[in-house]
């Protein structure tokens, strides 16, 4: 199976590298968010920041919520600032994935000494 959007999934984590490296640890998650964003788009990326989904319950839209960012209108980043990721983190961007009807993730979290990620596909 293809590495799906290899080369971008590498620049976003990239670019998160960077903002870790710049902020370190410690912070808020929206601080690395908008730090992300800059980055971003230095790097010439595109992307939408709270990103609208509906979750669908039979047939019936019950509830929009807002994805984190979604690059190239490709991959789903969810991002943390978290002492560490575990399984409730993984299982909603599987959830966000579903919902969203994207196929690649990114579970980055910027609350370690090192920046942890994690990449899910459906």
């Amino acid at each position: 199976m293809a590495f799906l959007y290899k080369d971008l999934s590498y620049k976003i984590i990239g670019c998160a590298m960077e903002v870790h490296r710049e902020l370190g640890p410690g912070f808020i998650e929206s601080v690395y968010e908008a730090a992300l964003r800059e980055e971003l788009m230095t790097q010439g990326l595109k992307f939408q920041n709270q990103y609208p989904v509906h979750v669908i319950y039979k047939n019936k839209p019950i509830k929009e919520f807002q994805l984190d960012l979604v690059v190239e209108n490709k991959i789903v980043v969810e991002m943390k600032a978290i002492k560490q990721l575990g399984d409730v983190e993984r299982a909603q961007l599987l959830s966000y994935l579903k919902a969203s009807g994207k196929k690649v993730g990114l579970l980055i979290n910027f609350g370690e000494a090192s920046l942890n990620h994690e990449r899910m596909v459906l």
